[in-house]
């Protein structure tokens, strides 16, 4: 059983002098995803909630709002794996599974959004969900669907904080290669293409999903 630890305060770090310093304490973000209001350096949890009721879904990290990058088409193959999952949880049920809307904090001061996440029951006592906007688990799958302007460096970083807030697995999607890796710890990972079948490992066991299956359904897209 998952047991939710003490809260920590979060790390706080000074402003960035510069524009290079934040680009680097970004992990290279592009600029265009960065807001400079509230200043960077000094947004918090609560810039996030305000952030999405004007329509700008941003995640937190180091103080800065930095906005998702999630283009219709990943979006979609978000979309299809979160039914493939709540259809295979219907005769099965071992938990839930949230959108890319789900906001989530690894450790304080931090907010993600996976692009999808299933979370065990084990994780929620009595199977009771919390009364919160930002939900302070760590999925124990989470999914990454990649866009062009998502960099190495950023989903290293994200990697680490999932699996260092207990989260057990993590797919990264290459939607243009049509492949998954599937990470079982930071730096270790299989790949599959579309002539092989994905599964749920320990997380979900029974679960399998064939990677061609899931690109096909979600429609070709235009090169």
């Amino acid at each position: 059983m998952n047991i939710t630890p003490l809260p920590e305060p979060p790390t706080v770090l000074a402003p960035p002098r510069t524009v290079r310093e934040l680009l680097k304490r970004l992990d290279g973000i592009p600029p265009s995803r960065i807001l400079l209001q509230p200043p960077p350096g000094t947004a918090t949890e609560q810039d996030v909630i305000e952030a999405e009721t004007r329509g700008r879904i941003c995640e937190l990290v180091d103080g800065v709002l930095v906005e998702k990058a999630m283009g219709y088409y990943e979006d979609r193959l978000a979309m299809i794996l979160g039914y493939y999952f709540e259809t295979f949880l219907d005769t099965n049920d071992l938990g839930i599974v949230l959108g890319g809307g789900g906001m989530m904090r690894p450790r304080p001061g931090l907010v993600r959004m996976p692009d999808v996440a299933f979370y065990a029951w084990s994780q929620f006592s009595d199977r009771l969900l919390p009364d919160e906007q930002i939900l302070s688990r760590t999925p124990d799958l989470a999914v990454e669907v990649l866009s062009p302007k998502n960099t190495k460096l950023e989903m290293d970083r994200k990697r680490g904080e999932y699996f260092g807030g207990g989260a057990q697995l993590v797919w990264q999607v290459y939607p243009r290669k049509r492949l998954v890796r599937v990470y079982t710890t930071v730096d270790q990972f299989d790949e599959f293409d579309e002539d092989e079948t994905l599964t749920g490992g320990a997380v979900l066991p029974g679960f399998t999903l064939s990677v061609g299956r899931w690109f096909q359904r979600a429609g070709q897209r235009k090169e």
